[in-house]
């Protein structure tokens, strides 16, 4: 009986414990889309001033990224906050800050710098490595991948990534960096969304194609498709990490 009732409180504890670690912050990846000959402008006034103000008004940054092909002039970067809730009111005391207003009339004298904004709202994945900052190396060069599942077919895309994909990027020589499901409008289903991080674009590649020959890949792969793909498009860009990114 006792040895039954410190089962019970072992299992209790590891169960709080689990509640205790999981990550529930509201996370949103934004792109910025420069005017032409503005990026060096955008990344000047985040490294000397918006990062700085955001943190001030409770948002946390997790990275900031431009794309190695960068023909739109984008910058790429993902913040969190506790809650939606807490986002929405961030947001407003960030756009009504008095040194924000000063920031961006000064930066904005010879033209405005922003051209489009676009804004992704995710959830961490229940497999995705903790969140944090990461100064490993500087010449990394991080992956943004992009999961449209087929109808229906996400929670059997994220089984897959969580018993297997996961862990044979890891064998294949990829750093797994976080995994979110985005949050769709209007119910439609949400896409899987990811960031590996490799140590030149040249080994990503190669990395990529051991994995695909992998035959522990190549056999979970067709157990999991007996009853059709799991996706309709995955899409890939590489990226390298500002200098001011809380990830490198």
């Amino acid at each position: 009986m006792k040895t039954l009732f410190s089962l019970f409180i072992a299992l209790l504890f590891s169960m709080v414990a689990m509640a205790k670690d999981t990550d529930t912050r509201y996370y949103e990846m934004r792109i910025y889309y420069c005017h032409p000959g503005k990026l060096p402008d955008l990344l000047t006034r985040f490294r000397n001033h918006t990062t700085k103000i955001f943190e001030r008004h409770g948002m946390t940054n997790v990275g900031y990224w431009v794309p190695v092909d960068n023909k739109d002039n984008a910058l790429y970067y993902v913040l969190s906050y506790p809650s939606k809730e807490a986002r929405d009111a961030s947001w407003k005391a960030f756009g009504s800050d008095p040194e924000w207003k000063t920031v961006a009339t000064e930066s904005e004298k010879n033209g405005k710098i922003v051209a489009k904004v676009v804004s992704v709202f995710m959830n961490l994945t229940d497999f995705s490595p903790a969140v944090k900052a990461q100064a490993k190396n500087p010449e990394r060069v991080f992956e943004l991948r992009t999961y449209t599942a087929a109808p229906d077919k996400l929670n059997d895309l994220l089984s897959r990534f969580r018993n297997h994909t996961f862990k044979l990027f890891k064998k294949h020589g990829m750093t797994n960096v976080a995994y979110w499901t985005t949050i769709e409008k209007d119910g439609a289903q949400p896409k899987l969304v990811y960031i590996l991080a490799h140590k030149s674009e040249e080994a990503g590649k190669a990395s990529f194609e051991a994995f695909r020959k992998d035959m522990k890949w190549v056999k979970a792969r067709d157990e999991s498709e007996k009853n059709g793909k799991l996706t309709e498009k995955v899409e890939s860009m590489y990226m390298t990490p500002t200098d001011f990114s809380t990830i490198k």
